[in-house]
C-alpha cells in the first residue's frame, strides 16, 4: 500500500505567543517542522511528504527541510480543512493508496505508530492514534464548575491520522470546509475510523512549556558522541577550488576523484566517526565512477541523513582549513551558511576557521590544502543487550 503524508504547517500558532510560528522554532538545534518531517520518513513506510504551508512561506519551508526527500511545499487555505484539501488535490496527479495527515507541531511520532496505522487501513478507511482520557473532566462556565463529565470511552486524538486517499479526498470535496479534524469528516459519512494506541511522547506543541517538555524528553534519551576527521588534497591547475561548499576565486583547484572539497570531506568523516559508521570512503568509494567529480554537498547531506536515521541531533560542527593561500576569512561566513544549510542546522552550530603551518610542509609550500573537523552529535542510548 503506497502511503504519502501531508505535513500541515499553515497555522500561525497564536496561542504560543511567539512572533515566529511554533513549527519554525528550534528544537535541539533543528526546527520543529524538520523533526516532524524526519519522524514521518524514519520508518521507510511513507513514500513522499508534502508540506502544506501558509501562502508565501513555501521558500522558507523548502529551506528548512533542505536535504530531506520531501515534495515542494504547497500553499494551504484560510482554514485547516481548506489546507488539507489543497494538499490532497496536489497529490491527485500521482495519488497514493493511503495518506497521513500530520501536524508540523508534533515533532515526535512514537515507534510503531505508522506501522499500526497502515495495518489498520487494511480493514478500514480511516485510523487515528489516540490516548484514553485519564484525568477527571469538568465542564465550566464563568469560572465555576457546571458538571463533571464522565471520562469513560473518551480519547485524546493525535496525529498522524491515516486514511484511504480516495475516501478522504471525497469527504473533503463534499464538506463545507469547517472541519477541524479529518477523522470527523469520515465519521459524518458513517465510515468506520479505527483507534490505534497513541503515545504520551506524541505532544502537540501549543504552549511554550510544551516545547520545553519535548526538548527535555528528547534530550533525556540522548548521549553525546564526538568524531574527528582529516583530509588533504593537492593543488593543481584547471580545477575549481571548492571549500566547504563554496567556490573560491583562485588560479588553482584541488585534485581528487570528486570535487575534492577537503572541508566537507573532513566534516563527513567527523560525523561518520561520531556515529561509528566508518568514513567517507565506505559510503562513497573513489573506485566507483558514480562519484567522479561529484559535488561533495551530496556527501554531507548523506552524513546529516545518517544522524537523522539514527534518531540523533547535531550539536555542533567545527572545521579548520589549513593553507597559506587563499585567505579563508573573507569566505568563512558563506562557508558557514552553506554547511548549515546542508546539515539542516542553525548557523550558530557551525564554525569554519583557518590556520597556516608557518610555511612548513606541503601546505606551507602551497602544494595542497588540508582540513580537520570535529562534530558532536546526540544519539539515542543503545542498550548493551
Amino acid at each position: 500500500m503506497t502511503m504519502d503524508a501531508l505535513l500541515m504547517a499553515a497555522g500561525t500558532g497564536t496561542r504560543f505567543g511567539s512572533p515566529v510560528p511554533k513549527q519554525y522554532l528550534p528544537l535541539l538545534g533543528r526546527p520543529v517542522i524538520r523533526h516532524a518531517a524526519e519522524a514521518l520518513l524514519r520508518d521507510g513506510l511513507v513514500r513522499r511528504v508534502l508540506p502544506v504551508v501558509a501562502d508565501g512561506e513555501e521558500a522558507r519551508v523548502a529551506a528548512l527541510l533542505a536535504g530531506l526527500p520531501v515534495l515542494p511545499p504547497v500553499a494551504g487555505g484560510a482554514t485547516r480543512a481548506a489546507s488539507v484539501r489543497a494538499g490532497l488535490e496536489a497529490l491527485t496527479a500521482d495519488p497514493p493508496e493511503a495518506v497521513l495527515v500530520h501536524d508540523a507541531a508534533r515533532p515526535v511520532i512514537p515507534p510503531g505508530t505508522l506501522a499500526a496505522l497502515r495495518a489498520a487501513l487494511e480493514a478500514a478507511p480511516g485510523a487515528i492514534p489516540a490516548q484514553p482520557v485519564t484525568d477527571t473532566l469538568k465542564r465550566g462556565s464563568a469560572g465555576h464548575i457546571v458538571e463533571t463529565v464522565p471520562r469513560e470511552g473518551l480519547f485524546r486524538a493525535q496525529t498522524p491520522q491515516a486514511f484511504r486517499f480516495a475516501a478522504l479526498l471525497a469527504a473533503h470535496r463534499q464538506g463545507d470546509g469547517s472541519a477541524t479534524d479529518d477523522a470527523a469528516l469520515l465519521e459524518a459519512t458513517g465510515a468506520p475510523v479505527v483507534l490505534v494506541p497513541g503515545g504520551e511522547s506524541n505532544v502537540k506543541i501549543t504552549w511554550p512549556e510544551d516545547l520545553a517538555r519535548v526538548e527535555a524528553q528528547l534530550a533525556a534519551r540522548l548521549i553525546p558522541r564526538m568524531g574527528t576527521g582529516f583530509d588533504v588534497h593537492r593543488l593543481v591547475e584547471d580545477r575549481p577550488l571548492i571549500l566547504c561548499g563554496v567556490t573560491i576565486p583562485f588560479p588553482l583547484g584541488l585534485s581528487g576523484h570528486s570535487d575534492a572539497d577537503v572541508g566537507i570531506h573532513a566534516l563527513c568523516d567527523a560525523i561518520y566517526g561520531a556515529l561509528a559508521e566508518g568514513d567517507i570512503g565506505r559510503w562513497f568509494p573513489p573506485s566507483e565512477a558514480e562519484w567522479k567529480d561529484a559535488d561533495s554537498a551530496r556527501f554531507l547531506r548523506h552524513a546529516a541523513g545518517r544522524i537523522a536515521a539514527r534518531g540523533g541531533v547535531l550539536v555542533n560542527a567545527d572545521v579548520t582549513l589549513i593553507c597559506e593561500r587563499p585567505k579563508i576569512a573573507p569566505h568563512a561566513p558563506a562557508m558557514r551558511a552553506r554547511l548549515a544549510e546542508l546539515l539542516g542546522a542553525s548557523l550558530d552550530a557551525v564554525s569554519v576557521k583557518a590556520t597556516t603551518t608557518e610555511r612548513l610542509g606541503f601546505a606551507g609550500r602551497g602544494e595542497g590544502i588540508a582540513a580537520q573537523a570535529a562534530a558532536v552529535v546526540l544519539v539515542p542510548v543503545i542498550s548493551a543487550s
